[in-house]
C-alpha cells in the first residue's frame, strides 16, 4: 500500500508554466486502497498548482489496455471497457484515455504533464526500463517531474491475483479468455497437457526475458496424446465424455483457456453435440481437420491412405456447429490438411477462404516438411488477402523456427502439440530401467522431483 504522506516538490523555474497536467497510469484491474492512494496524491498534486500557481490542475489517468497489460503479464480479468466504467468514476480523476504500451512515452509526449505519478515499486524488477523512459522522455521535453510516492508492504496486485487464482475462475470468463489474448497480443503460445498435473506444470512456468514475463496463453487438449496417455491408439477410440473428464480435471486446478483437437469432428450430427458440449465445459475453441474416415495421424503423410473431405461438406459442417454454439466467444478453427497431403498452396488457400466464408473463426494450416518454407509461403499469401482471420500454427515437424518469428510472419496462435507426453515417456523410462538396474532407487533420486515440490504445486496440499 502506498502512504499519502507526499509533500509536493517545488515546481522547477524551467518547467513551462502552462503545464497543468498530472499523469497516472494503471491497469485498474482489482482496486486496492494502495491505487487509491496514488489517485489522492495525484489529486491533491492538481490542486496545489491552482492553490500556488494559479492554474486549474487536472488529473488525466492513463487505462492501459488489454493489449497494454497482455505484453508484460497475465491478461487483466475485466476487459478494457470494464474497467474504464469502474475507474472512470472516481472523484479523483478528470479524464480517461487509453495507454497503448507499457510505455508511458506517447502520452507523455501527448500531454506534456507536469507531474507523472507512480509507487516506488517500480525502480526494481521488470519494469525499471519502462520507469527510466519516464525520466527521459520528461527530460528530454522539459515538461515535468517523476513524482514516486514509498510503497508500504501490505497489499500487493500480483498477491492479489494469485488469491484470486486459486479460487478459480468462472466458465464463461475462461471461455472469453482465447479471444481477448488473440486481440491482445501476438502470438499466443499454447502447450498440450493430458491430465491436470501436467496443466499446473503449463499454467505455472514462466521466464523472465528482456523484463517481459513469457508464459503459455492456454492448454491443447490434443486427441493423440489424450489418447496415448491412456494406451489406446490415435483414431478417435477415446469416447467424448472421458476427455472432457480429463478436460473438467484441469479446468478444476486451473484457470487459462484450452483449444480442443477434435480430429475430423465425426459426422455432422454428431458435431453439433460436441460443440454444445464443450462450449457448455468453457473450452474456448474446438480444431477440426477436413479428412474423412478412420482418424490417421497427419505427420505421416501420403505413406498412410488419408482422404480430404469435399470442400462443400466440410462447409457443412462448420456451418452446423456455428449455428449450434450459445455464446459469441466460442470458436470453430478448420484445420487444412491439403500440404500434409502434398496438394500444393492454392488448394489450401482455396480451402481456407471457403471455410471462412463458411463461418470458421481461425485457420490451422499444417505441414510435415523439416523447413517452415512452405509454411511462410502460405502464410504470406493468406495475408495478402486477409489480414484479420487467426492462423494456428502446430511446428512439430518444422520446430527450428521461434514462435515470434512465425508471428511476426502473420501467425496468431503457435500449438507445442504433445511435448509434455513425449519428454514424460524418456523420464519415466530412464527411472524405472535405473530402479531394475541398481535394485533401489537412490541412484535415481537425482531425475526426480522432491515430494516436498509436487506437493507445493497442487493447490491445498500445503
Amino acid at each position: 500500500m502506498l502512504k499519502n504522506t507526499l509533500t509536493p516538490p517545488l515546481i522547477s523555474q524551467n518547467i513551462e508554466n502552462s503545464t497543468h497536467i498530472v499523469y497516472v497510469a494503471m491497469a485498474a484491474d482489482l482496486i486496492h486502497p494502495g491505487h487509491i492512494n496514488i489517485l489522492k496524491i495525484a489529486r491533491k498534486l492538481a490542486d496545489d498548482l491552482e492553490l500556488t500557481q494559479g492554474i486549474k490542475g487536472e488529473v488525466v489517468l492513463g487505462l492501459l489496455t488489454d493489449k497494454a497489460i497482455a505484453s508484460y503479464k497475465r491478461l487483466p480479468y475485466m476487459n478494457y471497457t470494464q474497467r474504464y466504467e469502474v475507474i472512470s468514476h472516481l472523484k479523483e480523476i478528470d479524464r480517461v484515455i487509453p495507454q497503448d504500451t507499457l510505455s508511458y512515452e506517447t502520452n507523455i509526449r501527448l500531454l506534456k504533464p507536469r507531474y507523472v505519478v507512480h509507487g516506488d515499486d517500480w525502480k526494481n524488477g521488470t519494469q525499471r526500463h519502462t520507469r527510466q523512459n519516464v525520466i527521459d522522455t520528461l527530460r528530454e521535453l522539459n515538461c515535468g517531474e517523476l513524482i514516486e510516492p514509498s510503497y508500504t508492504e501490505g497489499i500487493s496486485s500480483t498477491q492479489l491475483n494469485v488469491d484470486a487464482r486459486a479460487i478459480g475462475i468462472s466458465t464463461n470468463a475462461r471461455l472469453s479468455l482465447l479471444k481477448r489474448l488473440l486481440n491482445a497480443k501476438t502470438p499466443l503460445r499454447i502447450c498440450e497437457t493430458h491430465s491436470a498435473i501436467s496443466a499446473l506444470i503449463v499454467q505455472n512456468m514462466f521466464i523472465e526475458s528482456n523484463g517481459v514475463k513469457l508464459e503459455f496463453d492456454g492448454f491443447w487438449s490434443s486427441s493423440l496424446t489424450d489418447s496415448t496417455s491412456r494406451g489406446k491408439p490415435d483414431i478417435e477410440a477415446v469416447e467424448l465424455i472421458s476427455r472432457l473428464n480429463t478436460i473438467n480435471e484441469i479446468f478444476e486446478v486451473t484457470s487459462k483457456p484450452l483449444i480442443y483437437d477434435a480430429d475430423t469432428g465425426g459426422k455432422i450430427e454428431h458435431f453439433v453435440f460436441t460443440v454444445r458440449s464443450l462450449e457448455r465445459t468453457g473450452v474456448s475453441a474446438v480444431i477440426i481437420e477436413d479428412k474423412t474416415g478412420l482418424k490417421k495421424n497427419s505427420l505421416l503423410g501420403n505413406d498412410v491412405i488419408q482422404t480430404q473431405e469435399d470442400i462443400a461438406v466440410f462447409c457443412d459442417k462448420i456451418r452446423a456447429g456455428k449455428n449450434a454454439q450459445i455464446t459469441q466467444d466460442f470458436m470453430i478453427i478448420a484445420r487444412i490438411e491439403s500440404l500434409i497431403l502434398e496438394k500444393g498452396q492454392d488448394d489450401a488457400l482455396n480451402r481456407a477462404f471457403s471455410y471462412i466464408n463458411a463461418g470458421a473463426d481461425g485457420i490451422m494450416i499444417h505441414s510435415r516438411q523439416k523447413s517452415p518454407d512452405e509454411i511462410l509461403s502460405f502464410l504470406k499469401a493468406f495475408r495478402l488477402k486477409d489480414s484479420k482471420t487467426p492462423i494456428v500454427i502446430v511446428p512439430t515437424s518444422f520446430n527450428a523456427i521461434t514462435a515470434k518469428e512465425l508471428g511476426e510472419a502473420g501467425a496468431n496462435i503457435i500449438i507445442y502439440a504433445n511435448h509434455l507426453l513425449r519428454a514424460s515417456f524418456i523420464a519415466m523410462q530412464e527411472a524405472a530401467k535405473g530402479i531394475l538396474e541398481y535394485d533401489r532407487s537412490k541412484e535415481i533420486e537425482s531425475q526426480c522431483m522432491s515430494i516436498k515440490e509436487i506437493l507445493s504445486l497442487i493447490p491445498g496440499t500445503i
